[in-house]
């Protein structure tokens, strides 16, 4: 019976991988839940092409910096943030799509364990450019504000095809905290952040590091 119900369990999850590869997701079980405590969400879908192609590359820079050289596990970051004592950096975009999509947030080893599990099928079968315009699509940016055309007009009240390298990067460099940090009223820290996060776009389009995302 247990490895009946492991193996329904197993195809279950394939099969959704493998419908999620071309079928938007409606929702998230955090954005579900926010929904619930906030009366409702802000979130609307936006394909890959219809964003400015400084977003995306913002966020790898800010995020996931190897993004097009690892296969979901960001082996380097992981051994740099145990060396520092540290999670910060870690996590890849692939881990975070399957934690908002698959999953749920919290700190449980039965999550991290299912995390690791899920994030290289979703690898195998998502390309790269899916992976990122889901992430981009799911993504909180500030209280009850999820995805990138929400947080556009919400932050600059643009849609996000006309986002500026610098918009894009204040965008990205809230990321980690976005119920906390504003991209439209950057404290001093957030400023020096996105700058950063500037240079590493354009840093990251210039070597080739955005080729397996971008047209």
């Amino acid at each position: 019976m247990a490895l009946r119900t492991i193996t329904i369990a197993i195809l279950g999850t394939v099969a959704l991988i493998l419908a999620l590869a071309v079928i938007n997701p409606p929702t998230t079980y955090y954005m579900w839940s926010e929904g619930r405590r906030l009366g409702g969400v802000d979130q609307a879908w936006v394909p890959l092409e219809e964003i400015a192609p400084v977003m995306p590359r913002s966020v790898v820079a800010a995020e996931d910096a190897n993004y097009c050289t690892h296969w979901g596990f960001d082996v380097v970051a992981i051994r740099t943030a145990l060396e520092e004592g540290s999670g910060r950096g870690a996590s890849t975009i692939s881990q975070q799509v399957v934690k908002n999509v698959f999953l749920w947030h919290g700190r449980s080893w039965t999550r991290k364990a299912l995390e690791a599990a899920i994030t290289p099928a979703v690898e195998a079968i998502w390309s790269k450019r899916r992976i990122l315009e889901v992430y981009l699509n799911v993504a909180e940016f500030d209280e009850g504000v999820f995805g990138i055309e929400a947080a556009s007009r919400h932050y600059f009240g643009i849609g996000p095809e006309d986002l500026s390298a610098g918009q894009a990067a204040r965008l990205a460099a809230v990321l980690p905290a976005p119920k906390v940090r504003s991209a439209s009223a950057p404290t001093d820290r957030l400023r020096r952040r996105a700058a950063s996060i500037m240079d590493g776009a354009a840093t990251i389009r210039a070597d080739g590091r955005a080729a397996c995302f971008e047209d």
